[in-house]
């Protein structure tokens, strides 16, 4: 499927991988993608972003945001609580020992060396060098985007068309970062004319 997406497209995907790799993600998800096409070469789909305050700023601030104010999910601070573990006590006994940012500053642990103290460790402090797999919600997007170039009658995938499959198919987390469901309405329709005035 990837030949038939054009260069702009491609270096979206591309970047969606670089920008879950950075943010340390285990997998490339729908707002990985998002954050691709908010950072990648299509003028125009930047612009329709940015006109809406999306930006690959804001993007990746909220999911930073996200993933170091909720290291654990609801569920699994409610377990520990169960058996005496306040999340939030041993946050502030953490920082009022190693100071306020102590948990952004924490280090992964480094993988562990080979028999002889060689391999495992890529020199990249716990940061995942290797293949990131996309989600099935980001496989689903890739998806649409061919079905919604089909369905214009394009004969390739444009960053638009990528846009346009998160549109149609965006995760709950997406749906915030796009202003909700009338962000989400209104950002179709900018996409659908900006194809339409470049057909």
């Amino acid at each position: 499927m990837f030949e038939r997406f054009a260069k702009a497209a491609r270096y979206a995907v591309v970047m969606a991988q670089e920008e879950a790799r950075t943010l340390r993600a285990p997998h490339i998800d729908v707002e990985h993608l998002l954050l691709g096409l908010a950072a990648g070469r299509d003028d125009g789909i930047r612009k329709v972003l940015a006109d809406r305050g999306i930006t690959a700023a804001t993007i990746r601030e909220s999911l930073s945001r996200k993933r170091s104010a909720e290291p654990l999910g609801e569920q699994d601070a409610a377990a520990l609580r169960s058996i005496g573990i306040d999340l939030d006590a041993v946050r502030e006994s953490l920082e009022a020992t190693f100071g306020a940012d102590a948990l952004d500053r924490a280090a992964a642990p480094e993988k562990p060396r080979g028999r002889f103290g060689f391999g495992g460790g890529s020199g990249t402090s716990g940061m995942n060098t290797g293949h990131i797999p996309f989600t099935k919600s980001a496989k689903k997007v890739l998806e649409l985007s061919l079905r919604e170039a089909i369905a214009r009658g394009d004969n390739r995938i444009e960053a638009a068309h990528i846009l346009l499959g998160i549109l149609r198919a965006p995760t709950p987390r997406t749906v915030t970062l796009l202003g909700g469901e009338q962000g989400v309405e209104a950002l179709r329709s900018a996409v659908h004319e900006l194809l339409d005035r470049a057909a």
